[in-house]
């Protein structure tokens, strides 16, 4: 499948393709979608094939006006708030869904709730009024693996699964959006990303719970209501492992900040490594920096003639937890040797 430059040709076409029921390859701030029309069925569940995902793993609709949620979802006025402060922008809100809201169910995998995001991206947000359909997106690659947030990483995942790849540059935030379940009276975060916990409550003035935490310690959860919450997740095709303080001589290195007591088990030190061998998510240690380079990054170094991929520490703090998030489920899903 060829990468597309965004025209107003090739938007007009990528909506006619959502609409008559194909999959489009979208650029948002967050990461690359697998855009299709979330009232079709069958469109549905073409993405699901493409991507090889499972059935229980619900996906995010994606609309391109605040009124356009409150036709699918109820918006409680906590929804609402926190609509107005974060719409459109990389953060998600689980609602309860309308009966009547004509989303197809595998979408919501069969709960009475929907995962809906107002993208910041001029182009998504374009794609969606173009095709005046809700659109159904999840990160735009294999299920399981390194996300996307290049056109070349949909190519590289997807290849010829995709109807159309439109290229909207490199994403700005790199990291998936923070989900939130706003279907009781606390806030509860799902899924870490740059929209933090902190933010989110110093804006409204609310409690926000954290509901990560627990389900990383089981494999499927017995009621999964939001993406990013299997346990295997972002993996690499070799093994992860966080927190290094040291690396073996045939590692590749995601570093973070400062290497210079960074060193090699067998002696030496990291900066005699090949340019190929070592990553820096940011060498100022810069937290939003390093997630936008996360995925990359790690797509870089994820490669055969490597054992594994060393990650040193990053402070689990702010976007810090969204990143670790990530490489906690990408250790669990990396092959073993």
């Amino acid at each position: 499948m060829a990468i597309v430059a965004v025209t107003d040709q090739s938007l007009q076409q990528a909506a006619d393709i959502i609409k008559k029921g194909g999959l489009v390859a979208i650029p948002t701030e967050t990461v690359y979608g697998l855009g299709c029309n979330a009232l079709d069925t069958v469109a549905v569940q073409s993405v699901f094939t493409a991507k090889g995902r499972p059935a229980i793993n619900p996906l995010i609709v994606h609309v391109s006006a605040i009124a356009d949620a409150h036709k699918i979802a109820h918006l409680s006025p906590l929804a609402q708030e926190i609509a107005t402060h974060f719409w459109p922008g990389p953060l998600t809100m689980v609602l309860l869904r309308r009966e009547n809201s004509g989303i197809s169910d595998l979408c919501t995998a069969g709960l009475d709730t929907i995962a809906i995001r107002f993208p910041e991206h001029d182009v998504a947000r374009k794609i969606i009024q173009m095709a005046g359909v809700p659109v159904a997106a999840p990160s735009a690659n294999a299920s399981g693996s390194i996300s996307p947030t290049s056109p070349r990483h949909v190519h590289d995942s997807l290849g010829d699964k995709v109807d159309m790849i439109l290229a909207g540059g490199a994403c700005k935030a790199g990291l998936e959006s923070t989900v939130v379940d706003v279907t009781t009276d606390v806030p509860v975060i799902l899924r870490y990303g740059v929209v933090t916990k902190e933010i989110i409550q110093g804006t409204l003035g609310v409690d926000v719970l954290d509901g990560v935490a627990n389900d990383q310690n089981a494999d499927i959860k017995s009621s999964i209501k939001s993406p990013g919450q299997l346990l295997k997740h972002y993996a690499p095709t070799i093994p992860l492992r966080m927190n290094a303080i040291d690396v073996d001589a045939d590692e590749a290195l995601l570093a973070f900040g400062g290497t210079k007591f960074m060193g090699i088990k067998t002696g030496g030190a990291v900066s005699a490594f090949p340019e190929d061998q070592i990553k820096n998510l940011s060498e100022s240690a810069d937290l939003e920096e390093a997630a936008k380079n996360l995925f990359s990054y790690m797509r870089d170094l994820d490669n055969e003639k490597f054992k594994g991929i060393a990650v040193m520490n990053v402070p689990n703090e702010g976007v810090g937890m969204a990143i670790n998030d990530r490489l906690f489920r990408a250790s669990k899903g990396s092959n073993k040797p």
